[in-house]
């Protein structure tokens, strides 16, 4: 007969000992609890368990100070840390310290048994660097913000390359400068730069640098951004609107490690990690022809999607109190309260702007609110609430963006014509949709005459 797994729980909380006890000897494991990493030390001195679930904070020590017994006594047992405290530096902490996997409260329980099950399987945590730098705030107890920390603590251990997508705002350079400040090359610098913002014939020049004479203007050698992240980390914000010819030079530097100045001739080698962000569909772009599949394939070794504030709420409070008191100091005023009422207010937003909307709107807040508590009337006008439609704004018009460029990139004449012809016709249809077939109110809603309104659609079904 095959003896059962064994499982340690340890947690000052008797109802989550009772709820894991239950669940794991349900699914076969034999488990023993502990309510101080005191007791469960004094138990691995006569004998040792296959996996160990511990909480963070307990009444006598750090949880994670049991790790560090059974490192002491090198005893190779899997831990996974359990906390209702979450945040990245935490989880960081936790996955340098080298626990097995780190679990959030509440958790659920098929994911804990998930977890214990590879956890029991035989995976062992390694050893990492013990040095944790300071990173810039990141704010979420959202489960999906939840996620993100677990992939950074997961991450920090190596310098892989890493795309985070999400939309405009979501705080794409906040987690990249997180993962670089949770790696192996914390030390070294951090360069940022938005290939969106940078002309394209200019665009070359800013990554790889240029040599005295190499074009007009170019009066002295210039390093690059690859020179000046060297040993450390670079960041490309919105890579899908690197140019092709570009996007060719950099799977080159990727793949080979190694490049020229624009204009030189000595061969310089890249030191540095690449993480790359995008608000765009990258596979639409390929499909499109506009993206390289190989460079995608190479920039995306691993992902993290980051989600809008519409989906993520209940961090609003969390993230409110912070760009307020951030406001406030950074202006000099008396720091600012939201009542319960405008957080639940503003809960009910729709957010297109997303994080970046929020801290704009703290700061405006901060300085306009006449009172010390800010009350819904003291939002304004133009923070609309969520629908639909929010949501889609910036959706058709990248849909159009990408039309275009395919268009281009085949040589079709005329694009602007072709734009226009659907464009009406979809806001057309759409519109006669809504009113049921009724042409007259039709018109009237998108404002044409009704004989404007016929004579196009007459238009259409001769095309």
């Amino acid at each position: 007969m095959v003896r059962p797994v064994t499982v340690w729980i340890c947690d000052d909380d008797e109802a989550i000992r009772f709820v894991l006890e239950r669940a794991l000897s349900r699914a076969g494991y034999k488990t023993r609890s502990f309510d101080t990493a005191a007791a469960i030390r004094e138990a691995l001195a006569s004998g040792q368990p296959e996996v160990i679930l511990t909480d963070i904070r307990l009444p006598d020590d750090d949880g994670l100070g049991v790790l560090k017994a059974l490192k002491d006594d090198d005893i190779e047992v899997p831990v996974i840390a359990m906390t209702a405290f979450s945040d990245l530096d935490q989880a960081v902490t936790a996955f340098q310290s080298g626990v097995f996997d780190y679990l959030s409260k509440p958790f659920d329980l098929d994911n804990v048994l998930s977890v214990v099950a590879r956890a029991a399987a035989g995976s062992k945590s390694t050893p990492v660097a013990e040095e944790v730098v300071e990173s810039r705030q990141m704010i979420g107890e959202s489960a999906a913000m939840q996620e993100v920390f677990r992939t950074i603590g997961r991450l920090s251990r190596t310098s892989i390359s890493v795309l985070i997508t999400g939309e405009t705002g979501v705080g794409k350079e906040v987690v990249a400068r997180a993962l670089h400040q949770h790696s192996p090359r914390a030390h070294g610098p951090f360069v940022a730069i938005n290939t969106a913002a940078i002309p394209a014939e200019l665009l070359e020049s800013e990554l790889f640098g240029h040599e005295r004479g190499s074009f007009t203007g170019a009066h002295a050698r210039r390093p690059g951004r690859f020179e000046e992240a060297a040993g450390g980390t670079l960041f490309l914000d919105e890579i899908g609107d690197m140019p092709l010819a570009l996007q060719t030079r950099l799977l080159r530097v990727l793949a080979e490690g190694d490049y020229y100045r624009v204009g030189g001739r000595d061969l310089l080698r890249a030191d540095v990690r690449v993480i790359t962000a995008t608000h765009q569909d990258l596979k639409a772009r390929i499909a499109e022809g506009s993206f390289r599949e190989d460079l995608y394939h190479r920039l995306n070794v691993i992902t993290i999607q980051l989600p809008p504030l519409r989906q993520r709420v209940d961090d609003i409070p969390l993230l409110a109190r912070h760009f307020l008191h951030q406001a406030a100091t950074d202006l000099g005023l008396e720091e600012k309260y939201l009542s319960t009422e405008t957080i639940q207010a503003m809960q009910k937003k729709a957010w297109p702007g997303n994080v970046r909307q929020l801290q704009n709107l703290c700061q405006q807040l901060c300085v306009m609110a006449p009172g010390e508590q800010i009350l819904p009337e003291d939002l304004p006008a133009s923070l609309s609430e969520a629908d639909p439609g929010n949501e889609v704004d910036g959706c058709w018009s990248e849909g159009l963006r990408r039309w275009t460029r395919a268009e281009l990139t085949r040589g079709q004449l005329d694009v602007m014509a072709e734009a226009r012809s659907k464009l009406e016709k979809t806001i057309l249809d759409c519109a006669l949709d809504f009113t049921g077939g009724k042409r007259v109110e039709a018109a009237r809603l998108l404002g044409l005459g009704r004989n404007t309104l016929s004579r196009k659609l007459k238009e259409f079904e001769q095309e």
